[in-house]
């Protein structure tokens, strides 16, 4: 089993994203997605810069993927798509159907979670396409994935989310931009400001979504690391990890322990508990629920 490093949600400023990624070459992840998946107007890093990125954590040993944009709005955008489709080098996560179409019998790729794979005969076809990996989609539950796994092609690897805030949504609305009552086109990209989003409460104060620019979040992290050893049964082949601000190395480093079995996932989540003593997480979609419920670790076992 490997660990994944998914692309980054949030727009950071260039120099805060070249560090992450200048430490995540000593982190133990074996694959890292690279690129901007939720806004065409986050250009701090273009590709040339994405590529140089790339070129350091291939030298690193890490196998690098660039993932494309979820949602594209002018012709602007996929003339950009293209060139991440044809770049010659990496292999690309497929975040949308039209990239699946540039891809299809030219290059090998990754199916991503925002392609609706929700059953054995879409799998089939984006296998038929060229795809060599599916990451599940989050919004769906243990007993699908293990009946999904059971019927993929067998050659295709599956790829499941365990840490990180849910993607739930995405408009050709800013979010961002309405909180502060600006529009679209004049958002001045002030969601460089909110390295880890920005927080929407509930009147009872219950952590409800995160606003990321167009992009709409789960309220708190998903958090799966009791779910290990199950996703490792149902063979699953790849863990991701969502990029966050704070403690990424120690969240790899834990996943990273419980795959290899030199730690149990108690211990780690005790951890992880201590470092964010006030953090909620969610793990509602995993058991057929609301996702944003929580069974802790103890109720689990």
């Amino acid at each position: 089993m490997k660990l994944s490093l998914g692309p980054l949600q949030y727009y950071w400023p260039k120099e805060k994203v070249i560090e992450f990624y200048l430490a995540a070459e000593s982190w133990p992840v074996d694959i890292v997605y690279l690129g901007e998946v939720v806004c065409a107007k986050r250009r701090e890093l273009k590709l040339e810069d994405w590529l140089a990125i790339a070129e350091r954590l291939t030298a690193a040993g890490k196998e690098v993927v660039l993932s494309t944009l979820i949602l594209l709005e002018a012709d602007s955008e996929l003339s950009r798509l293209e060139k991440i489709c044809n770049n010659g080098q990496y292999r690309v996560e497929a975040n949308d159907i039209s990239a699946v179409h540039l891809l299809d019998g030219k290059h090998k790729f990754i199916a991503g979670p925002h392609i609706n794979s929700y059953n054995a005969g879409t799998l089939s076809i984006l296998h038929n396409c060229g795809a060599i990996r599916w990451v599940m989609p989050f919004e769906l539950g243990q007993s699908t994935l293990q009946r999904l796994v059971a019927e993929k092609p067998t050659s295709m690897e599956t790829e499941v989310l365990v840490y990180g805030r849910l993607p739930l949504s995405f408009s050709a609305r800013c979010f961002t931009a309405r909180a502060d009552n600006v529009p679209k086109d004049q958002c001045e990209l002030r969601c460089i400001s909110d390295v880890k989003g920005l927080p929407l409460q509930t009147q009872e104060g219950q952590e409800l979504f995160t606003i990321n620019g167009i992009q709409l979040q789960s309220g708190v992290p998903c958090n799966l690391v009791g779910e290990v050893n199950a996703l490792k049964d149902m063979g699953v082949d790849v863990l991701r990890l969502s990029p966050e601000v704070e403690h990424m190395d120690v969240f790899v480093a834990l996943f990273n322990e419980v795959i290899a079995n030199q730690r149990n996932s108690d211990e780690a989540f005790e951890i992880m508990q201590d470092l964010f003593s006030q953090q909620e997480w969610c793990n509602g979609f995993w058991y057929e629920e609301a996702g944003m419920n929580w069974k802790n670790i103890q109720q689990q076992a």
